[in-house]
């Protein structure tokens, strides 16, 4: 597995210090929370002999986008179940189609059996299909951000800093329940602070809740409750794939000051979240750390929107 570093912003909002993790900084496609999770997920498709994949996304997903190219890399054949609803094209779509992947569209309300109609298909054809939940969702997700955490606790041990916070862009949950669970088994008491990009509480907070239990369900270890999960949906705005001209600003701040990439979708949306929560809450005097959970193809996508006055 990759470690990843830590870098110093020049953010100094309420006179809080501000780090961020480069987990886009992962060699592998581009990078991102997605490429921590692939690499697992990939060791479990070599341990149980799979030789095809399937999975869900957009066509804006890094999920899809790294599934496909590593999938590719090593011969195996792709297939992606995408809702139509979101259909346009991207960088990351591009991408996909350059690996060859095989996409069936379809509406939302119809993924899910056609996610067991493609199965079924496979295995009827003789194959050995290995189906991942859209984001990397499940106990192997998890157990990367599990890593993550320990890797975080060993930069702080380095160089003798404690992060109060930990801030992240959350989408399906699995990035942060596994950070949670990093928390619980290393005894830590910080606040880590997932802010959503597209799903509303009580059900975002809910779905962050059973992964973190699940997981610890693996190991034998016992059930928390909701109090230990902070989902934030005040930044969701309209839903996944918007945002304000806050969240632009945001972006060609971050890129300015610090040349680091962020995009609508994800990371700008969930940088400019973590800072609107930081004001609402008045957070002052603390050390801050933001993962960067990747999407750099989806920066480029935006470029446009940063040019414009």
């Amino acid at each position: 597995m990759f470690t990843t570093p830590i870098h110093k912003l020049t953010e100094r909002l309420n006179s809080n210090a501000f780090y961020i993790k480069r987990d886009d900084l992962i060699p592998i496609s581009f990078g991102g929370n997605k490429a921590r999770k692939a690499v697992l997920f990939f060791q479990d498709i070599k341990l149980k002999g799979a030789d095809c994949v399937v999975t869900y996304g957009s066509s804006s997903s890094n999920h899809c986008r790294i599934i496909s190219n590593i999938a590719a890399s090593k011969g195996l054949l792709c297939y992606i179940i995408s809702p139509i609803e979101t259909c346009k094209p991207t960088s990351n779509s591009k991408m996909v189609d350059i690996f060859g992947a095989k996409i069936t569209w379809c509406h939302v309300s119809e993924v899910s059996n056609t996610i067991k109609e493609k199965i079924e298909e496979l295995k009827s054809l003789g194959y050995k299909p290995y189906f991942i939940q859209g984001g990397g969702h499940g106990n192997i997700g998890t157990q990367a951000y599990v890593d993550a955490y320990k890797e975080i606790v060993e930069y702080e041990n380095n160089e003798g800093i404690y992060f109060d916070y930990i801030f992240l862009t959350s989408g399906t949950g699995t990035t942060q329940a596994g950070l949670v669970c990093g928390q619980l088994i290393y005894g830590h008491k910080r606040n880590i602070i997932g802010i959503s990009n597209a799903r509303r509480n009580p059900y975002g907070g809910q779905v962050v809740l059973d992964s973190v239990n699940s997981y610890l369900d693996s190991l034998g270890k016992r059930h928390v409750t909701e109090d230990v999960i902070n989902f934030i949906d005040d930044y969701v705005l309209g839903g996944y794939g918007s945002y304000n001209e806050s969240i632009i600003n945001t972006i060609r701040e971050v890129l300015t000051n610090n040349g680091i990439p962020l995009d609508t979708t994800y990371t700008g949306k969930g940088f400019w979240g973590m800072k609107e929560y930081i004001k609402a809450n008045e957070i002052i005097d603390t050390n801050i750390l933001f993962i960067h959970t990747g999407g750099v193809p989806l920066f480029f996508d935006d470029l446009e929107e940063l040019t414009n006055d």
